[in-house]
């Protein structure tokens, strides 16, 4: 779309900037890598198909956001002749089998009371789950050890590859960011002397990679000094500095400004001392530097209205794909696209489902 704005604006768009919206690679290489794990999987465990091989989205109970999820489901038949099935949590608990021995996963068939079938006629194994849902809390309302806490847990012990497993899904919560800012983590991963070792990764100039990190700081026991400084500045005046986030994907769960200032004193107790003592409640959340991108003057447009013209700022998140075996064998590892996200400038939150940001394109002029 808004390569075809830059077509219709009242000039005559040469080469370079009918090109300046680059192409985005999404649809194409987010099922590309699905098609390689699911073709892996039947080339490990599926000898002689006995049963119909699908991949598996795990989505929320009436899930709205569903126009990417239905994109990537149509690619990856259109393109891969890859069925899709949806499922979310709740329904996994009656509907998902996993064979004990082999750790195989199969989906049952969905038999109504009259005995017609609904959206899996046949006993299906599953190559790939992929995890649209399972992120909040909201998605575990049984609670902890409820249903969908078990059909997590089956999901994660049988063989079917994960997107993400278990392991990188932890990774990329906030509160393993805050921890790989700490002095000294970074050297855990790669080298420090140019040896070579299976264990960490090439020597990169870590000083650089630093500096493109904000500040992150824990509010829980394992706090320290440097922490509990940026807590004392939030609560002082400058917490139009700082962000409080939760352990949450999305937007409309973060505190700005005065509520966070007030969010962090109703939970801490300042000593005779000066020092700080931060409450229990207080440990679910990090606190971050915020960021302050440039401003651009931008019309947003909602549902096919203009919801405004204004001052914006802008997010860019790059999209990549990582595919290995149980062996450890990178199978595929390759750029798949980006998701630009623009927002008035007065605007905190930034989630584009919960109705705070719009989706864009970047032009590189």
């Amino acid at each position: 779309m808004n390569e075809q704005i830059v077509m219709g604006v009242d000039y005559t768009p040469s080469p370079d900037v009918t090109q300046g919206v680059p192409i985005n690679p999404a649809l194409v290489n987010l099922p590309k890598a699905m098609s390689v794990a699911h073709e892996h999987y039947k080339s490990r465990f599926v000898a002689a198909q006995e049963h119909p091989v699908v991949i598996l989205f795990v989505v929320q109970e009436g899930e709205t956001n569903t126009v990417d999820q239905r994109m990537l489901e149509f690619q990856l038949w259109n393109n891969h002749q890859i069925p899709v099935v949806r499922m979310s949590l709740t329904r996994a608990k009656s509907q998902l089998q996993m064979d004990e021995d082999t750790g195989a996963l199969y989906i049952l068939p969905d038999v109504s009371e009259d005995g017609s079938y609904g959206s899996v006629p046949l006993k299906s194994e599953v190559s790939v789950v992929y995890f649209r849902a399972g992120y909040a809390p909201t998605d575990y309302p049984d609670g902890y050890d409820g249903i969908e806490w078990q059909s997590r847990e089956l999901m994660e012990r049988s063989r079917a590859t994960k997107c993400p497993q278990l392991g990188y899904h932890l990774a990329g919560t906030k509160k393993v960011q805050q921890e790989l800012a700490r002095p000294g983590v970074l050297e855990r991963f790669f080298e420090a002397d140019g040896s070579k070792s299976d264990q960490v990764l090439p020597t990169v100039d870590l000083k650089q990679m630093r500096a493109a990190f904000a500040g992150l700081y824990s509010l829980g026991e394992d706090s320290v000094k440097e922490d509990l400084e940026a807590v004392k500045e939030a609560i002082s005046g400058k917490e139009g500095d700082y962000v409080l986030k939760p352990q949450r994907e999305g937007g409309g769960y973060n505190y700005y400004g005065e509520k966070l200032a007030n969010k962090l004193k109703e939970n801490i107790t300042v000593q005779d001392d000066g020092s700080l003592t931060l409450g229990e409640d207080l440990a679910e959340f990090i606190l971050m530097q915020r960021l302050f991108p440039p401003k651009q003057r931008a019309i947003l447009l909602r549902g096919g209205l203009v919801e405004g013209t204004g001052d914006s700022i802008s997010e860019l998140g790059c999209f990549g794909t990582i595919v290995r075996s149980h062996e450890g064998e990178i199978l595929q590892n390759e750029y798949a696209g980006f998701l630009l996200r623009t927002k008035f400038s007065n605007v905190d939150e930034g989630g584009v489902a919960s109705g705070f940001a719009t989706l864009s394109s970047p032009f590189l002029c």
